[in-house]
């Protein structure tokens, strides 16, 4: 019993997870495509209904596999999730594994890709019009000096690159943490080629991995976070130093004290 609840956990937290990325994703297309017009598009109502598709559509597959009882220990990945150990119910299970795997990784994938482009597109179409009107400015001031002009030209390659980089990190994690386990599961059922068990268990770690990445890398990717763990870090480290310092002072100023007598 333990098992089946923990297998029915882990089956839908998975697609949850992937499920709620779509609906950031969707959240974060709306923001910058319609910035004057999202509270009126995005409501408390229409936000409070997308977290219950959400979880709605997650808990769908492991309720029906709650019923025909294809949850459990599965040995290849060391940990309960879907699996059936009947060969009469092999096709029916693994077309049920497919339409998982097709309406939670996939149908997320589709969705991050569409509204990530969208939101890419504008991002550059705001870059243009940024480095048209710097452009226009540097060429009016005539008496700027090199340095300033060196530094609004590295921040508007800097500008181009930052929406690129961060789109490009939100789907190259969702990729790197499901896609392994995904794949295998789909190889599993399908394919005649044998597992080995390393294998199994290490991608499915780094799907449990993506839930505990996600706080690091949407927090790191963020300007004013990172500025703020520097300026905790040069803190902390001044106050090391100046400790130190004083240690070392209160040492030395103790070995010269009797060569003073």
């Amino acid at each position: 019993r333990l098992c089946r609840l923990a297998a029915f956990l882990d089956t839908f937290l998975a697609a949850n997870s992937m499920l709620s990325m779509a609906a950031l994703s969707i959240d974060r297309w709306v923001a910058v495509v319609f910035p004057l017009s999202y509270r009126a598009k995005m409501r408390l109502r229409d936000a409070a209904l997308m977290v219950a598709y959400t979880w709605l559509h997650a808990l769908t597959f492991p309720a029906a596999a709650l019923a025909l009882s294809w949850l459990g220990f599965h040995q290849l990945y060391a940990s309960c999730t879907l699996c059936s150990r009947r060969p009469d119910e092999r096709l029916r299970f693994a077309v049920f594994t497919g339409a998982f795997h097709a309406l939670s990784f996939l149908l997320s994938f589709v969705v991050l890709c569409c509204t990530y482009l969208k939101v890419l597109k504008v991002a550059r179409f705001h870059c243009k019009r940024i480095d048209v009107i710097t452009m226009q400015t540097l060429v009016l001031l005539v008496d700027l000096h090199p340095s300033v002009r060196e530094r609004c030209l590295e921040e508007q390659k800097r500008r181009r690159q930052r929406a690129t980089k961060k789109i490009s990190t939100f789907i190259g994690t969702f990729l790197v943490c499901f896609a392994p386990y995904v794949i295998t599961r789909l190889v599993e059922l399908f394919s005649t080629v044998p597992i080995g068990s390393h294998w199994g268990v290490l991608s499915k770690c780094l799907a449990y991995s993506k839930a505990a990445s996600d706080p690091f890398v949407y927090s790191l990717l963020r300007h004013q976070y990172r500025k703020s763990c520097k300026e905790i870090l040069n803190r902390l480290l001044h106050r090391r130093s100046i400790h130190s310092s004083g240690l070392t002072g209160d040492s030395h100023s103790q070995n010269i004290l009797p060569v003073s007598e």
